[in-house]
């Protein structure tokens, strides 16, 4: 479990098993905090030890300004984090949001000599595949009205105004990093790259997450499951499914 000040900021580990053979690296949505993770943790604790990144500007970090930058927070975990990876096997799964932040957080570590067994990335589009989106630049029901159409949050929680006061401002800079980001076609991992997406997903296209392919110089699957960008709600037995055959295998 991590230890360090800095670890125990960003990091989130709710079933510990230091003597687990390999981990797993949870990198949250937009919005999102690391408890979306809990579920995953506690059904994969028997085979690994996970951990959910926790971002600044939610729960716990209420208080601490989230980076506009996606490039920012990922320097920003790496640092944080670069001490728990290698240690034993390690796997990254993001979504949405989370896989590039998790696909950008891999690139440091290989670029310091490291390697992660696989980057599962769900939700989410090729880095390098744009898309026009100005949700940051919104009103704030205009913010609310995507998490809606999206069902990424809890939407009982966002007619309570003084919820929705608290992690607007969270919200509108996770938008604004993700909308901003850019990433050029040829810059790959050595990991192994296994995309997870919806057949219904408004935010991902095959054709676009099938792109992958081209950031990875090792292996490459997708996976298509049932549902739309929060597929993961409704398809989590699933997806858990092959976490954990792929975390077995690599213990």
């Amino acid at each position: 479990m991590a230890t360090s000040t800095e670890e125990s900021l960003w990091l989130r580990c709710f079933h510990p098993a230091p003597e687990s053979p390999g981990q797993l690296l949870c990198f949250p949505h937009a919005g999102g905090s690391a408890s979306f993770y809990f579920p995953f943790s506690e059904q994969l604790a028997p085979v690994t030890e996970v951990f959910a990144v926790q971002y600044p500007g939610r729960q716990d970090r209420l208080r601490e300004s989230s980076p506009r930058d996606i490039g920012v927070m990922a320097d920003r975990i790496y640092a944080a984090v670069r001490t728990q990876l290698g240690v034993r096997p390690t796997t990254f799964f993001g979504h949405s949001m989370g896989a590039v932040l998790a696909f950008e957080v891999a690139r440091r570590f290989e670029a310091d000599g490291g390697e992660i067994s696989r980057l599962f990335a769900s939700g989410r589009r090729a880095p390098s595949r744009h898309r026009d989106e100005d949700v940051h630049r919104r009103t704030d029901d205009g913010i609310v009205a995507e998490l809606k159409s999206m069902s990424g949050t809890n939407t009982s929680l966002l007619g309570d105004e003084e919820i929705l006061r608290m992690i607007l401002p969270a919200l509108r800079s996770d938008y604004q990093a993700i909308e901003t980001y850019r990433c050029a076609p040829g810059v790959t991992l050595r990991a192994p790259v296994s995309v997870l997406t919806g057949d219904s997903d408004p935010k991902t296209s095959l054709e676009e997450a099938e792109e992958w392919r081209g950031h990875t110089t090792g292996a490459f699957d997708l996976k298509v499951f049932p549902g739309g960008h929060f597929y993961l709600g409704a398809q989590a037995p699933s997806v858990v499914a092959v976490l954990r055959e792929h975390l077995t295998s690599v213990a």
